[in-house]
C-alpha cells in the first residue's frame, strides 16, 4: 500500500514560494515521502485549514505558531525549522550621526515599526520597549508601516518603509529584524543602539492528532536536504537555511509573551 501524500500548507509571500515548495515537492517523490502543497493568501487562513484538517503540516510564522499553540492549549506539534529560525534578533537602529544610543533616550522620540503583525518589526520591539517602561504611544511615538499584514513580515517590505522613513528623518529610530539590519549595516549611514533577546522564528507545525510514523517520516527526509548537493543548495539558499533542526519550543517563550502583552493573540483578536 502506497504512503499516504501529506499535504503542506505555505504562505505565497513571494513568486520565489511556488519554485522552493515545486522544488521541496520534488525531493520529497524523489526519497520516498509523497508529499503535495497548498499556498495561502496569508497565515490566519493556513492556520484555519491546520485546525480543521485540510492539511497535515504548516510552515508558520512564529506569530502563526504561538496563535496556534494557543487555540490548542499548548500541545501543537513542532516538527522542524531552520537554522536561520534560531537565536533570531530585533534591532533598533537610527542615523548614524543621531545622539541618541540607548532605549531610555527614545523617550519623546518617533519611532517606526513595520507591519503590525510582524514580530521583528513590531511586536517584539514593543514588547522590549514596554519592558523597558517605555509604552507606545504614551512615552514615544509610533509611525507603523502595515505593508503586506496577513504574511507577518514575511515580505519584508514593511522593513524597507520603516528604513526609509529613519534615513528621511521621518523617524527618529526604526525596528527591523537582524537579517534585514545585516543586509545594509555596511553603508554606514545607520547605526544599531539596541538588540533584542534572541528568539525563535519559522516553524513545521501539526495537530497533536498527526500520525507518529507520517511526522517521523517528514521530518526525516526534510533532514535529508544536504548543503553540499547542489540541487538541495539551490532551494536552501532560496528558502535561507544551511540546515534543517528538529522543532524545539526553547526560544517561543518570549515571543509568546510578546504576542500576549501587545494585544495580538488569537485570543484577543477574537474578542
Amino acid at each position: 500500500m502506497p504512503d499516504p501524500t501529506l499535504i503542506i500548507g505555505a504562505v505565497a509571500y513571494d513568486p520565489k514560494v511556488i519554485t522552493i515548495w515545486e522544488g521541496i515537492k520534488e525531493f520529497f517523490i524523489k526519497n520516498g515521502c509523497p508529499i503535495d502543497f497548498v499556498l495561502f493568501s496569508n497565515y490566519e487562513i493556513q492556520v484555519d485549514a491546520l485546525l480543521q484538517g485540510y492539511i497535515d503540516i504548516a510552515w508558520n510564522t512564529n506569530l502563526a505558531f504561538v496563535n496556534f499553540d494557543d487555540k490548542l492549549d499548548g500541545k501543537a506539534l513542532l516538527l522542524a525549522m531552520r537554522d536561520t529560525d534560531i537565536d533570531f534578533k530585533t534591532r533598533i537602529v537610527t542615523r548614524s550621526n543621531s545622539p541618541i544610543s540607548s532605549l531610555t533616550e527614545l523617550r519623546g522620540k518617533k519611532i517606526a515599526f513595520g507591519s503590525a503583525d510582524s514580530v521583528q518589526a513590531a511586536i517584539m520591539p514593543e514588547f522590549c520597549l514596554k519592558q523597558a517602561s517605555l509604552e507606545a504611544n504614551n512615552e514615544y511615538e509610533v509611525i507603523r508601516f502595515n505593508s503586506d499584514v496577513g504574511k507577518h513580515g514575511d515580505t519584508g517590505r514593511s522593513e524597507f518603509e520603516v528604513i526609509a522613513a529613519v534615513m528621511s528623518g521621518q523617524a527618529d529610530a526604526g525596528a527591523v529584524g537582524e537579517p534585514h539590519w545585516k543586509s545594509i549595516e555596511q553603508n554606514g549611514e545607520l547605526q544599531s543602539i539596541w538588540t533584542s533577546p534572541g528568539y525563535s522564528h519559522c516553524v513545521f507545525n501539526a495537530l497533536p492528532e498527526l500520525n507518529t510514523e507520517s511526522g517521523d517520516r517528514f521530518v526525516a527526509t526534510l533532514m535529508l536536504m544536504d548543503w553540499d548537493n547542489p540541487e538541495h543548495r539551490r532551494i536552501l539558499e532560496m528558502e535561507g537555511l544551511k540546515e534543517w533542526l528538529p522543532g524545539n519550543r526553547d526560544g517561543y517563550a518570549i515571543v509568546h509573551a510578546a504576542v500576549q502583552s501587545c494585544r495580538f493573540g488569537s485570543k484577543q483578536q477574537t474578542t
